[in-house]
């Protein structure tokens, strides 16, 4: 048997002591937890009309879609839809602020000075106005080029109409509006300059009953082609009932009325709200306006009809070619004023100064424009 002395123990309990302390510190290591995942950024809109009206708003929430395909599980979306362009728009953006979203498009003129006072007493947040011009610290503006897919369908519409009269529904007489009804009627002009448009004003973005009542006024009226400022697919649909041709607007809508389809005037808010968010999510968002179109991938003409004639196909290729390089300007003199006075002279070119703030028809299109 062997007898251990006293300095044997010790180092013996020594050594037991230093393992034991390595053998936790093992333990520790392996049961050590994996880094927090980051938490998802919270996105959120507020729409105008419901999801389904087939044009404005569903053209934002396709975006919207997209937008969570592109980022997966870093952010989460959320929106509100049917929400007035009222004081009941504040409380709404309010309640958005309050959910804890990081980012809030609000995706109508009407939201303008509501989201300007929420986004001043919430400066840790982003906010993004569709259409509107004031801006903030914390609130930034963008907009589509929405004239230059109405310059396109003035195109197809001055070459298929056979009694020379183009008709609009137009929503709220704001520059935006009046620029792409006086677009429309450039484009029809340009190929055939004895065309005149007619204008009934519904003072809605999205009412498709009245939508309806204003096409059928304007059919009446002796319009055989029609194009809308409104968000629904009512003005389509009515087309074809009546026998008449239309076009879509902001989204495609052939499937509202094949035989009336003429070719869709589209928005794609995807590539500007994946910027827009990609931006906050590196820690690069700052206040900007941004106005983007064919250029950026943000407008285009889509199922133009088969009856529509090759070489107006063509001339429309030939002007979406000519948008994206700069090569070719919608609103470049000599162009005149309904009242006969030129608006701008020979070989100048509109800047977007002037084109945000147009407030009068051009030579062609008829009646006043509202107050």
């Amino acid at each position: 048997m062997t007898v251990l002395n006293k300095r044997s123990i010790l180092k013996i309990a020594a050594i037991s002591v230093v393992a034991a302390a390595t053998l936790v510190a093992c333990g520790k290591k392996e049961e050590a937890k994996p880094a927090a995942k980051a938490e998802p950024l919270k996105v959120a809109f507020a729409y105008v009309g419901p999801v389904g009206d087939g044009g404005w708003t569903f053209a934002h929430d396709n975006a919207r879609k997209e937008l969570e395909k592109q980022f997966g599980d870093k952010i989460v979306t959320t929106f509100v839809e049917k929400v007035p362009e009222s004081a009941d728009a504040e409380r709404v953006f309010r309640d958005l602020a309050s959910q804890g979203n990081k980012v809030i498009f609000g995706t109508t003129f009407g939201y303008m000075d509501p989201m300007l006072k929420v986004a001043a007493d919430n400066k840790e947040i982003k906010f993004e106005h569709a259409t509107g011009y004031k801006t903030a610290d914390n609130m930034r503006t963008y907009d589509s080029r929405t004239y230059e897919g109405a310059y396109m369908a003035g195109v197809i519409a001055g070459k298929m109409t056979k009694s020379n009269t183009l008709g609009v529904v137009a929503s709220i007489p704001i520059p935006e509006v009046i620029r792409n009804i006086n677009t429309f009627t450039m484009g029809a002009q340009s190929v055939n300059p004895k065309v005149k448009t007619k204008v009934v004003w519904i003072n809605e973005w999205f009412n498709p009953p009245k939508e309806s009542e204003a096409a059928t006024a304007l059919i009446n009226g002796g319009a055989d082609v029609l194009m809308q400022n409104t968000d629904s697919s009512a003005v389509l649909q009515t087309a074809e009932k009546m026998g008449k041709r239309a076009f879509g607007w902001d989204s495609d809508m052939t499937a509202y009325g094949p035989k009336a389809h003429l070719g869709s005037a589209i928005i794609n808010w995807a590539p500007y709200y994946i910027k827009s968010v990609g931006e906050a999510l590196d820690g690069k968002w700052s206040t900007s306006q941004s106005w983007w179109g064919v250029k950026e991938g943000a407008i285009d003409m889509v199922n133009v009809a088969t009856d529509v004639p090759d070489d107006i196909k063509k001339r429309v290729d030939e002007i979406k070619a000519g948008l994206k390089d700069g090569s070719f300007n919608i609103w470049k003199g000599p162009i005149v004023g309904q009242d006969g006075k030129e608006v701008l002279a020979k070989d100048v070119v509109a800047d977007d100064k002037f084109l945000s703030g147009i407030k009068f028809y051009v030579k062609g299109v008829e009646g006043k424009v509202p107050n």
